[in-house]
Formats: structure tokens, sequence, C-alpha cells
């Protein structure tokens, strides 16, 4: 079975090869007129300055880990986990790279042909989840089977999780702070519109757009691609399994990008389809080809396997599951944010109240569904032969159609760099309905992705959990168990700590945005008259230098918290860590992404004329809601989903390390 293992990697070169189709025929497309190419050159060059920078002090942090690596387990190691940080780092450059040059063309899309603008959009956000799909199955698939060894396939996942967090978390205090900075100078203060020119945050806004939302959207779901694989992988390695159940991760892994590509060419826009409808059909496309190829493969392993497919199918249908629940708190379509929109009549203060209750009455249903995934998961894994290597194999089926969710969530911040391109360079204003039209379903798009990657992220972790449980031999853990108890509470913690120091960093980094705005309009007059063009540089450098600095402490938290427990406190209270970060986790994540994204769409509610509409008391309180929310969604909630599945790939990266040497303390004490 292992000598056809050939194929996964082969498959991973053809999503490259697409990706280079989706660039050229996006790139094809005009940039526009002259104000439109300034404009997009000044975002490029602001998106490659960061990611330059951000990528310099990352490999400060890689060649440590490299050493770390290297000495306490081995060369081999070292090596696959320098291949993961590549694949993760090169697929968020690609993607960042050809979203930056989409955005005008995307604007001038919508100039000369109207909705038809859509496809440029999906397109460079396509190159995107291709690149991620496709480096990480070419490397993961390398590794696999050159080395066909449980530690050194785990340095591959490591690598590409470390790089994952820094990214998440620098491109979105990057983004906040811009945002916040633009938004509270901008349009509380001065009364100017969203993408002002006159504004010299907005630039910084846009470059934020893309640091945040495709290179480290991409990084985090790229994490959670590579780990779902893994761990059935490393499971059915741990427990002695047959070949073939441990070659079907990465056989599913192909068939979800070939399912991809196929979905890819189903989104074109027509007359007798909403844009939305256009999007939503390659995604359904691509589930229903998933699962016909799920089938076949199951079948062709043998028919006392079928157990798996619906540990399979279960889990592809809890992503969908998740997503629409997202969708429902977080649209303006439903009750949850039009009451948050409602509760802005009295103010700020009622409009932070009702998206905070919104935001953790969410929680209810994702876990619940969660819980119905793994528990139905492991039943019909049980019943093919083993119930954790079903709950492992339903993270897979979450993330078999990684290229699909993650095309459609880049989509999101081309067409909207795309609506700031159409109002700064002073486009007709039907263009920038249009583009608004576009942006609109991106912010939906996002919302249900932002519930897909969370929901991803739980049941990776889970099932990496389970692939630690197998190496360490922790069949079960007993709560009155002090030690197991300590680590759970030290777990539990962990996620409001990590919670307080992102959205702190956000808070940081906009005060010195906002004091920037402020300065540049008090003594350069001319600006707001409209008479003298503002110095956007100055903002994108603050936020550059703010992310890259306050995105060390998370990261470094996320890699000691794990090594020190497991070497201090043993394997025990580690796997009582694991379990309370990701039960607290979990739920910080879905209340954060969720108040966020209503919030935002209770604002949006009013500038559609509801409640008075733009410039009125309750439009006000709804951009402070928004405010609150921006580093709630875009970087304490994403955030959350790196953090609990790297420290569980840690722990696995490092088990036999543990197993051999920890408890240092309980040693020491005579325990």
């Amino acid at each position: 079975m292992f000598e056809i293992l050939w194929i996964a990697p082969v498959i991973g070169v053809a999503a490259l090869v697409f990706a280079g189709y989706q660039a050229y025929t996006a790139m094809k497309q005009s940039p526009g007129n002259s104000d439109m190419i300034d404009i997009s050159t000044s975002i490029q060059q602001g998106a490659r300055a960061f990611l330059r920078r951000e990528y310099k002090i990352l490999s400060m942090f890689v060649l440590f880990m490299f050493t770390l690596i290297w000495w306490t387990i081995g060369i081999l190691t070292s090596v696959a986990y320098l291949l993961g940080t590549a694949s993760s780092a090169l697929a968020g450059f690609i993607g960042m790279t050809i979203a930056t040059k989409a955005n005008a063309r995307t604007a001038q899309a919508a100039y000369e042909r109207g909705v038809a603008a859509l496809i440029v959009a999906f397109r460079a956000g396509n190159v995107m989840g291709m690149s991620v799909v496709g480096l990480g199955l070419i490397g993961l698939g390398m590794v696999v089977l050159l080395f066909r060894h449980s530690e050194i396939i785990n340095g591959f996942a490591l690598g590409a999780s470390s790089i994952a967090l820094f990214a998440r978390v620098g491109g979105g205090i990057f983004t906040k702070a811009a945002d916040v900075g633009a938004d509270l100078v901008g349009k509380l203060e001065s009364g100017i519109p969203e993408d002002d020119p006159r504004n010299p945050a907005v630039i910084a806004d846009l470059v934020g757009d893309n640091v945040g939302d495709v290179a480290g959207m991409g990084a985090d779901l790229f994490e959670s691609y590579i780990g779902a694989i893994v761990a059935p992988l490393i499971i059915a390695v741990a427990l002695g399994r047959e070949p073939f159940a441990v070659t079907l991760p990465l056989f599913l892994a192909g068939a979800g990008i070939i399912s991809s590509i196929l979905g890819s060419l189903f989104v074109r826009t027509s007359e007798r389809r909403s844009l939305s409808t256009s999007l939503n059909m390659g995604m359904y496309v691509s589930s229903a080809l998933m699962i016909l190829a799920t089938f076949l493969l199951i079948q062709w392993w043998g028919a006392d396997k079928m157990g798996y497919f619906w540990s399979i199918i279960v889990g592809l249908l809890a992503g969908v599951i998740i997503g629409k629940i997202t969708e429902y708190y977080t649209s303006y379509e439903y009750t949850p944010v039009k009451e948050i929109a409602q509760s802005a009549q009295t103010g700020a203060a009622t409009t932070i109240l009702a998206g905070f209750a919104t935001g953790m009455r969410s929680t209810a249903l994702p876990m619940l569904a969660i819980v119905s995934a793994m528990l139905i998961a492991y039943f019909t894994g049980e019943i093919a032969g083993y119930g954790i290597y079903g709950v492992a194999l339903s993270a897979v089926g979450m993330l078999s159609i990684t290229g699909m969710a993650v095309s459609i969530d880049a989509y999101g911040p081309v067409a909207d760099n795309a609506g700031g391109i159409a109002e700064m360079a002073k486009l007709p204003p039907e263009v920038r309905k249009i583009t608004d039209s576009l942006d609109s379903i991106g912010n939906t798009t996002a919302a249900i992705a932002k519930g897909f990657a969370i929901g991803s992220a739980v049941l990776t972790a889970i099932a990496l959990f389970a692939a630690y449980s197998a190496v360490t031999g922790l069949e079960s853990m007993d709560i009155m168990n002090p030690s197991v108890l300590n680590g759970l509470l030290i777990g539990a913690m962990l996620p409001f700590l990590l919670s307080s120091l992102t959205v702190k960093a956000v808070g940081r980094a906009a005060f010195h945005m906002v004091e920037e705005v402020r300065r540049q309009f008090r003594d350069r007059p001319g600006i707001l008259k409209g008479t003298e063009k503002p110095d956007p540089a100055g903002c994108v450098d603050i936020s550059t230098k703010a992310a890259l600095k306050e995105m060390v402490v998370p990261g470094v938290l996320a890699i000691a918290a794990p090594f020190l427990v497991g070497m201090l406190l043993g394997p025990d209270t580690l796997g009582g860590m694991l379990a309370g970060t990701l039960i607290t986790g979990f739920l910080i994540a879905v209340m954060m992404a969720n108040a966020g994204g209503a919030w935002d769409n209770a604002k949006k509610f009013i500038e559609k004329g509801e409640y008075g509409g733009k410039g009125t008391p309750a439009h006000a309180a709804s951009i402070v809601g928004d405010t609150v929310g921006d580093p709630f969604k875009d970087t304490a909630g994403p955030s959350m989903n790196i953090f609990i599945k790297l420290i569980t790939i840690v722990s696995l990266t490092f088990a036999p390390l543990f197993v051999r040497y920890g408890d240092i303390i309980g040693r020491y004490l005579g325990f």
C-alpha cells in the first residue's frame, strides 16, 4: 500500500498547477486607471514589507526550534519541522501576493462587467486555497513516503503549526489596529465615510485585510489540514493497524483536492443565479464529489470498514452545520443581529451587552454539534474496528475540502479591498454598489469560514489528543488524580491568558494608530479639506511594528507551556492540561468570533437605513460595538483555533521525551 503513496504528492503538484492557472487568468484582467494602480501598489508594498519583516523574525524562532528538536529528538525530525515551516510560509506568500494584485483588477472588472467581478476575486482566493492544500500534501506526502516514522511526521506538523500562530496573531494585530484607528478617528470623530482617501489609516486597513485574512487565515487552515491528516496516521501507527489505515488519510486528502478543483469550475455568475448561490455551488459540488470519493475509497478497503465512511461523512456534515449556525448568529438576515441593532438605539453600552450575550449564547449549538459528531464518529468507527481512529477520520472529513473553504474565505478580503480602491479612486457610485454586494457576501462567507475553522480546530485537536494518548499510553484520565486535575486547571486558564494578551495588544497598537491619525489631521488641516494628501506610510509602519512586537509572547507561550508542564509535571498532567485548554479554548473562540461578527453586521444593518441609518446616535453606538468586536473576531478568536492545536502538536512531538524524562518535580519529591 505504501508503494502507491506517490499519488499524494502528485495530486499536490496538480493543485499548484491549477493555482497557477487561476492566477494567470485573474492577472489577465486590467488593473484599471493610474489612481487604482497606485493604490493597489501601496497595498502590495505594505503587505510585502510586513511579511518580509515577519518572516525575518520568525526565522530566528525557527532556527531555535530546529536546534531544540535536533538536540532532543533527532536531525530528521528537525528537517521535517523546517519543511513544515517553509510550506506554510510559502503558501501564505503566494496567496497574499496574488490577492494584493487582484484587488484593483476586481474593482476594474466591477466597472467593466458588473457582478462578473466575483469571478476575478474568487480566482485570487482559489490561488490561496489550492496553494494551502497543494503544498501541504506535497510536503507531508514526501515526509511519509521517505521516512515513515511518526516522530518525523510530527515534526512536519509542528512546523506548520508554529508558523500559523505567529502569522494569525501578527496579522490580526496589524489589521485590527489599523481598522480600529480608522474607525475611531475617521468615522466617529471626523465624520468621514469608510475607505475615504483622506483617512491616513485606510491603506493600513486594506493591507491588514491581506496579512490577516489571507495569509493569516491560510496559515490557520494549513495547520488544521496537516494536523487532521497526521492524527489518524499516528493513531494507526501507534496501534499497529494495517497499512491502509496509515495511508487512508493521505488518499482522502488527495480526493479532497480533486473535488475542490472540480468544484471551483462550478463557480460562475449568471442572471439566474444570485452571487451567494454562485459561491455556494462550488462548495456543494466539492462536498458531493468528496462523499462519493470517500465511499469508493472505503469500499476499496473492505465492506466491513464502512463504519469509517460514516465517521468521515459526519465530520464533513458537522463543518457545514457549524458554518450555518455561525451564519445564523452573525448575519443581519436573522434575529440575533437585528436585536443588537435594535439595542444600539439606547447607546453603546446596551449594544455591547447585547453582542456579548449573543456571543455567549452562540456557543451552545456548535458545542452540541461537535459532541454529536464525536459520538457518532466514535461508535461508527468502533463498528469498523477502532473508535478513536473514527474520531480522527471525522476531522479529515471536515477538512477534506479545505481547498474550497480557503478559496471562498480568501475571496472576501479581495472584494473588500476592491471596494476600498473603488472609493479612493473615485469610481462611479454604481461600481461601489457592486463591490459592496461582493463584500457583503464576503462578510457572510468569512463568518461561515470562521465557524468552519473553529469546528475543524476542535476536531483536529481532539484527534491529536487521541494520538498523544496512544503514544504515551494514556488510555484514560482520572480527574480525581491530583496530577490530572492540576493539568485541567492550568489548561482551562491558558485560553483566557492568550485572549488577554492578544486583545490588549490590539488596544495598545490602536492607541498609537489613533494618535497618529489625530496628529495628521491636527498638523495638516488640508487633509480633511481634500487639498493635501495624508501620509499612509506612517500608519502602516505603526501597525507593522506593533504586530511584530506583540506576536512574540503568545507564540512563545504556546510552545513553552506544554514543554514545561510535560518536563516538570509529566505526561498525565500534560494530558489534563490539553483537555482543559481544548474545552475553554473552543468556547472562547466561538464566543469571540460570533460576538465580533454580530457587532459588525449590526452596524452594517443600520447603515442600510434601519433605525435612522448613518449619522444617527444608533449608528455611532454600532460603530463602538463593531470596534470592540474587531479584535474579538479577527485576532483573539482565530488565534485560539491555532493555540489549541499547537499545544497539542507540541505535546505529541515531544511525547517520547516527556515519557522518558518528564515529571522532574515528582521524581525529585519522590512521588
